[in-house]
């Protein structure tokens, strides 16, 4: 079954919805992270998107096997099992204002859905290179339906 698309309102209101049924006292049904660990490693994706700065590439050769070997399981319409290992570079070790954080990823999605699908056609990605427009959406929304289902909602 299709994702839905992070281009259309419903979705983006969806998506904060879900977000704003979180609390500073939700729990994950699975992993490790606390809820605000989750909600700001859910916002570092956007950070170029928002111009708060880069994604840290990997090295050239990581690039192309992530490209290669990775980049179907990160824009396909499977979602991620649970207890997937997170990148280092996406771990959060602090714990961050959870309202403040909630707000963030909030505007952020909003931020995403009105750049549009134009914007997203055919930008790189910085581990698994040149996306669709749909990619982009799938994985978006993929990896943020992920974590709002560990978290219960």
């Amino acid at each position: 079954m299709a994702y839905p698309s992070i281009y259309d309102d419903a979705t983006t209101l969806e998506l904060c919805r879900r977000i704003d049924g979180l609390t500073s006292q939700s729990k994950g049904l699975w992993g490790k992270m606390t809820i605000s660990q989750m909600l700001k490693h859910c916002t570092i994706p956007y950070k170029p998107i928002m111009n708060q700065g880069e994604v840290k590439k990997g090295p050239w050769y990581i690039r192309i096997i992530a490209g290669l070997f990775f980049k179907k399981t990160k824009v396909n319409e499977v979602d991620y099992p649970h207890n997937l290992p997170t990148a280092k570079h996406f771990i959060i070790l602090d714990q961050p204002d959870f309202l403040s954080t909630r707000e963030l990823l909030k505007t952020a999605i909003r931020v995403s859905h009105a750049k549009g699908e134009a914007f997203y056609e055919g930008r790189i990605h910085p581990w698994i290179g040149q996306l669709t427009s749909r990619e982009w959406s799938n994985m978006l929304y993929k990896h943020l339906d992920h974590h709002l289902r560990q978290f219960g909602v």
